[in-house]
Protein backbone atom coordinates (compact mmCIF):
# COMPACT_ATOMS: atom_id res chain seq x y z
CA UNK A 1 0.00 0.00 0.00
CA UNK A 2 1.44 3.30 -0.99
CA UNK A 3 -0.44 5.52 1.45
CA UNK A 4 0.48 4.58 4.98
CA UNK A 5 -2.48 4.04 7.30
CA UNK A 6 -5.14 4.56 4.63
CA UNK A 7 -7.28 2.08 2.74
CA UNK A 8 -9.95 2.38 0.13
CA UNK A 9 -13.46 1.88 1.48
CA UNK A 10 -13.69 -1.67 0.15
CA UNK A 11 -10.07 -2.48 0.96
CA UNK A 12 -9.57 -4.35 -2.29
CA UNK A 13 -8.47 -3.36 -5.77
CA UNK A 14 -9.50 -5.09 -8.99
CA UNK A 15 -6.69 -6.72 -10.88
CA UNK A 16 -8.53 -6.05 -14.14
CA UNK A 17 -8.33 -9.72 -15.14
CA UNK A 18 -10.45 -10.81 -18.08
CA UNK A 19 -10.91 -14.50 -17.27
CA UNK A 20 -14.49 -13.87 -16.06
CA UNK A 21 -14.10 -15.94 -12.93
CA UNK A 22 -14.79 -14.34 -9.57
CA UNK A 23 -11.94 -14.71 -7.12
CA UNK A 24 -12.35 -14.86 -3.37
CA UNK A 25 -11.52 -11.53 -1.76
CA UNK A 26 -8.14 -11.51 -0.03
CA UNK A 27 -8.09 -11.08 3.75
CA UNK A 28 -7.90 -7.50 5.05
CA UNK A 29 -4.41 -6.07 4.90
CA UNK A 30 -2.72 -4.77 7.99
CA UNK A 31 -2.16 -1.04 7.72
CA UNK A 32 0.32 0.76 9.92
CA UNK A 33 -1.09 3.79 11.67
CA UNK A 34 0.32 7.08 10.49
CA UNK A 35 1.99 7.67 13.85
CA UNK A 36 3.83 4.37 13.80
CA UNK A 37 6.29 2.73 11.45
CA UNK A 38 4.87 -0.77 11.92
CA UNK A 39 2.21 -0.95 14.62
CA UNK A 40 0.29 -3.88 13.15
CA UNK A 41 -3.04 -2.06 13.57
CA UNK A 42 -5.70 -2.76 10.97
CA UNK A 43 -7.58 0.37 9.95
CA UNK A 44 -11.09 -1.02 9.39
CA UNK A 45 -12.55 2.31 8.28
CA UNK A 46 -12.28 6.05 8.60
CA UNK A 47 -15.57 7.39 9.95
CA UNK A 48 -14.51 10.98 9.32
CA UNK A 49 -11.33 12.93 8.78
CA UNK A 50 -10.36 12.63 12.46
CA UNK A 51 -12.19 9.46 13.57
CA UNK A 52 -11.17 5.86 12.80
CA UNK A 53 -12.13 2.31 13.63
CA UNK A 54 -9.13 0.04 14.05
CA UNK A 55 -8.54 -3.52 15.17
CA UNK A 56 -5.44 -3.76 17.29
CA UNK A 57 -3.78 -5.54 20.15
CA UNK A 58 -3.78 -3.75 23.50
CA UNK A 59 -2.02 -5.38 26.47
CA UNK A 60 -2.17 -8.75 24.72
CA UNK A 61 -5.91 -8.50 23.98
CA UNK A 62 -7.44 -7.84 20.54
CA UNK A 63 -9.78 -4.84 20.64
CA UNK A 64 -11.97 -2.85 18.27
CA UNK A 65 -10.95 0.76 18.80
CA UNK A 66 -13.15 3.72 17.80
CA UNK A 67 -10.99 6.78 18.36
CA UNK A 68 -10.52 10.43 17.47
CA UNK A 69 -7.14 11.46 16.07
CA UNK A 70 -5.37 14.80 16.02
CA UNK A 71 -2.49 16.14 13.95
CA UNK A 72 0.76 17.22 15.62
CA UNK A 73 3.98 18.01 13.75
CA UNK A 74 2.40 16.63 10.58
CA UNK A 75 1.59 13.27 12.18
CA UNK A 76 -1.84 11.85 12.93
CA UNK A 77 -1.89 10.73 16.56
CA UNK A 78 -4.57 8.93 18.62
CA UNK A 79 -6.40 11.12 21.11
CA UNK A 80 -7.96 10.38 24.48
CA UNK A 81 -11.51 10.44 23.13
CA UNK A 82 -12.54 6.96 22.10
CA UNK A 83 -13.48 3.51 23.22
CA UNK A 84 -11.72 0.15 22.94
CA UNK A 85 -14.04 -2.85 23.00
CA UNK A 86 -12.70 -6.34 23.67
CA UNK A 87 -13.94 -8.97 21.21
CA UNK A 88 -16.70 -10.26 23.53
CA UNK A 89 -18.15 -6.76 23.98
CA UNK A 90 -17.84 -6.03 20.23
CA UNK A 91 -19.73 -9.26 19.44
CA UNK A 92 -22.44 -8.30 21.93
CA UNK A 93 -22.77 -4.86 20.31
CA UNK A 94 -23.04 -6.46 16.85
CA UNK A 95 -25.68 -8.88 18.17
CA UNK A 96 -27.84 -5.94 19.31
CA UNK A 97 -27.47 -3.90 16.09
CA UNK A 98 -31.04 -4.68 14.92
CA UNK A 99 -32.45 -3.35 18.20
CA UNK A 100 -30.20 -0.26 17.99
CA UNK A 101 -31.32 0.34 14.38
CA UNK A 102 -34.97 0.03 15.44
CA UNK A 103 -34.47 2.50 18.31
CA UNK A 104 -32.84 4.94 15.87
CA UNK A 105 -35.75 4.59 13.44
CA UNK A 106 -38.23 5.22 16.27
CA UNK A 107 -36.35 8.27 17.59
Amino acid sequence: MSQKGKRKDDGYASDGGSDGQAEAAPPPRKAARQDSDDSGDIVACELSRNRRVTVRSWHGQVVVDVREFYVKDGKSLPGKKGISLPIDQWNKLVKYMPEIDKALADA
